[in-house]
């Protein structure tokens, strides 16, 4: 067990969170009023009984639910409820700037305007810079396991919203649709001035990593814990510093790992990757980006210096301008020195 010391310098540590999705910020609290506000019923009886549904044998059986859960988010108030409450944890845990995936083809398909998800999300975002000084971006996700079509559409309706979104991903069911069929999709994307990251090497094998990096171009790479198979590709991403915005209780939680002793984090690390932590979607996996920290140091040892070394890494990952980058480094670094 680490000690007390230890958890409050995670506490205190300032980091970016460049991998929660707000549909997994969900909680069943939440869920449950927001099915109360739009006049829906949901398939448990209580709090208790949904928490207890959280028990996944593989990303599918987690996305099951958690697609149904999403249909309780209906209007403008509903999506800024939901950022806003993530916004409160994040600032809560001493994130200074996060980057928020949104799926909206996940609404969409259900009749919620895009402009309706959009704008919700914005104004949460705009409150949480303005009252909680919390640097924010949005990254819009293609559900991979629909047509790329659609996702072309979905990128069309992104269009007149530009401004509000920073860059696009690619998520989902991974295995059996690999980047490669997103190709084009992504190619609009970047002549539209989006950054470009992508899911990968999650439940899919290495060379879904390859594609998401020479095809779609991606920056970094989202989970990649299965890069250690291919060791020509881990040297590719040491040497092009390719972020890994890892995601420790979701790879256990989703039974990449048997446990959470079984990650490899620490190997990802010990090999010089660019690796951050992250919490993906903290209310069905059980911690948000603290716990998620305390829970690594807990199984693996990690001293203080390599958990700076993290939350750089997070900082170094993300998509801030350089004058901002600089300042987030040196109050990583003014707060490890000063630390008692």
């Amino acid at each position: 067990m680490i000690g007390p010391d230890t958890k409050i310098f995670i506490q205190g540590l300032p980091k970016a969170e460049l991998h929660v999705h707000i549909e997994g910020t969900l909680e069943p609290e939440m869920m449950f009023a927001l099915a109360v506000r739009n006049g829906l019923s949901l398939d448990f009886d209580s709090v208790q009984a949904l928490r207890q549904a959280y028990e996944f044998t593989n990303l599918q059986s987690f996305l099951d639910i958690y697609y149904a859960g999403a249909r309780v988010l209906r209007k403008v108030e509903d999506f800024e409820d939901l950022a806003w409450a993530y916004l409160e944890r994040a600032h809560a845990q001493n994130v200074r700037h996060a980057e928020i995936f949104f799926d909206p083809q996940t609404h969409t398909a259900r009749g919620v305007s895009f402009d309706t998800v959009i704008t919700g999300l914005s104004r949460a975002l705009a409150r949480g810079r303005e009252m909680l000084g919390l640097s924010t971006h949005l990254i819009m996700c293609f559900l991979r396991h629909l047509p790329p079509d659609d996702a072309l559409g979905t990128l069309s309706q992104a269009e007149p919203y530009a401004g509000h979104i920073i860059a696009v991903g690619l998520d989902s069911s991974e295995a059996g649709y690999p980047p490669k069929l997103f190709e084009a999709v992504f190619d609009r994307a970047r002549e539209l001035g989006f950054h470009v990251v992508a899911h990968a090497g999650e439940e899919g094998p290495p060379g879904y990593i390859r594609q998401a990096l020479t095809l779609l171009k991606a920056a970094r790479i989202d989970h990649g814990v299965r890069c250690l198979e291919d060791d020509d590709l881990v040297q590719t991403l040491v040497r092009e510093e390719v972020p890994l915005t890892v995601c420790p209780f979701s790879n256990v939680k989703l039974k990449i790992f048997d446990s959470l002793a079984q990650h490899n984090v620490k190997m990802l690390i010990d090999r010089g990757l660019c690796v951050t932590i992250n919490s993906d979607d903290p209310a069905y996996f059980g911690g948000y980006i603290n716990e998620n920290f305390v829970a690594i140091c807990e199984v693996f040892d990690l001293t203080n210096r390599d958990l700076q070394e993290l939350a750089r890494n997070s900082f170094k990952a993300a998509f801030l301008g350089e004058e901002q980058r600089r300042r987030y480094l040196n109050d990583v670094d003014h707060y490890v020195d000063g630390f008692k």
